[in-house]
């Protein structure tokens, strides 16, 4: 681990997926309570921060009428406009309070689909800032975080998956991405697990003299 070329991506923690009376909230409550999601991501934010991890946010959010994608949604996106979900500048696309940006976060724009590289400068960013690895976490566990890791992995990453810190609307659709999808195209771990290396990697570079 090394925390000068390491990114933490919290993906869509915004009011409407995290916040009670979100337009999505009641799909993924029970999946964030089990694992105490939020309270996992706060925690490891903190950690990133203090050891200087790059914290990238990356919210999503769409004009008011959804112009921006098919006028015939279907599947994941034909949901958000059922719920009239993420609408910029509204309450419900605003990231939680919880995990507002500090100074030197960056909060990437233009997410209008699934995968935080396909309409976002997250590539140009993490090459840029030389970032080797880049660490997930947010909602979707099977849909954006899942979409983002497998092109961080095909694009020559190091990826790493807080399990702990996503959640899925179902227990069923988070269980089966952690135990089938994410080995694939990822070391999952929790967030302890990271926060740990985080601080062994510190250790390390203190005896070094760095």
């Amino acid at each position: 681990m090394r925390p000068d070329t390491t990114a933490l991506v919290l993906i869509e923690f915004q009011n409407d997926f995290v916040t009670e009376g979100g337009a999505l909230h009641d799909a993924v409550a029970a999946s964030m309570e089990r694992s105490g999601m939020l309270a996992n991501v706060v925690a490891t934010v903190a950690a990133a921060r203090a050891g200087g991890v790059q914290v990238i946010h990356s919210p999503i959010a769409f004009a008011k009428g959804y112009g921006e994608i098919n006028a015939n949604p279907y599947g994941i996106l034909a949901g958000v406009v059922g719920a009239t979900a993420f609408v910029k500048d509204e309450w419900g696309s605003q990231i939680v309070d919880q995990l507002t940006p500090a100074e030197g976060d960056i909060v990437l724009e233009g997410k209008r689909g699934l995968d935080a590289f396909g309409s976002t400068n997250l590539d140009f960013i993490l090459r840029s800032k030389g970032i080797q690895t880049v660490v997930l976490a947010g909602l979707l566990s099977n849909c954006c975080v899942e979409s983002t890791m497998r092109t961080a992995y095909e694009r020559g990453f190091e990826v790493i998956t807080l399990t702990d810190c996503v959640a899925a609307t179902s227990h069923e659709e988070h269980d089966n991405a952690i135990k089938y999808d994410y080995p694939m195209f990822s070391k999952p771990m929790t967030h302890g697990e990271f926060i740990e290396a985080l601080q062994g990697a510190a250790v390390s570079d203190s005896s070094r003299g760095y």
